[in-house]
């Protein structure tokens, strides 16, 4: 019995102290592939965002500004005092603001008339962003774009109010982070109006607008401060940043569907 103990051999200090560190070195190799991995899939996740927050807002953009100036055949209704179907407010330093008016209909069964028209006005305009820096305390900088839709009732613009019409709305925030907004109008030629339209017939000579949104990533994306370039349209000079967020531009044309039909 003794002879049968004494040939089974044990495991020593010095071998458990070097599966201990073999496998102190597989765990920390393992933990710095996972955090490498995780980096770059946390990086993947918010350039998704940027791209594809970026599509549904220059998507209805495009919505927007391809019903501009629409009006039904029928439609007899006395146009607004200040009516301009595009009207472009550019900003040399900021985002540019956006007014589109067009005409559209109610149906009201037994109603005589069965269908009633009106003027309506959506805006887009950017503002500072509202959303606090944890790290500093103080807003970050950035912009936010509102959405604003206004009805005629033949005096003055009316506002939202769910006693007046249901569809109003004044100040909507759209989407946060926007780094730059640019609306440029291109006439038939293909060449860039300039200085902007600011009447009718300047507008109807509008057939297509340049979009431009510049975005930002909500958290910082690189590591370390690196220096970028924020290209833009038309005459706004560039912009350079040196920082950790991640910013990309969207470009874009939207067609004017109804402008210079008359």
């Amino acid at each position: 019995m003794k002879e049968k103990f004494s040939n089974n051999a044990g495991v020593t200090l010095i071998e458990i102290l070097i599966g201990i560190v073999i496998s102190v070195l597989m765990m920390a190799a393992v933990f710095t592939s996972y955090s490498a991995v995780n980096n770059t899939y946390s990086q993947v996740i918010d350039k998704a965002k940027i791209s594809e927050t970026g599509r549904d807002i220059v998507g209805m953009l495009i919505r927007d500004v391809r019903i501009a100036g629409f009006k039904y055949f029928d439609d007899v209704t006395k146009a607004p005092t200040d009516y301009n179907p595009i009207l472009i407010t550019k900003n040399s330093t900021g985002c540019d603001k956006l007014q589109l008016m067009y005409g559209d209909r109610k149906y009201t069964p037994g109603s005589t008339p069965a269908y009633t028209f009106a003027t309506y006005k959506i805006t887009y305009e950017c503002k500072p962003s509202k959303i606090v820096d944890k790290k500093t305390g103080n807003r970050i900088s950035s912009n936010a774009i509102y959405k604003s839709k206004s009805k005629w009732n033949g005096v003055k613009w009316v506002q939202a109010s769910s006693s007046i019409d249901e569809i109003l709305y004044t100040d909507e925030l759209v989407v946060d982070h926007i780094q730059d907004l640019i609306f440029n109008p291109i006439d038939e030629k293909g060449k860039l109006i300039d200085p902007v339209p600011t009447n009718t017939a300047g507008s109807n000579k509008i057939r297509v607008i340049d979009i431009a949104l510049s975005m930002r990533s909500q958290g910082e994306f690189f590591r370390k401060n690196k220096q970028t370039t924020l290209y833009t349209l038309g005459k706004k000079s560039n912009t350079n940043f040196t920082d950790k967020f991640l910013r990309e531009t969207i470009v874009v044309s939207a067609h004017t569907r109804n402008m210079g039909l008359e």
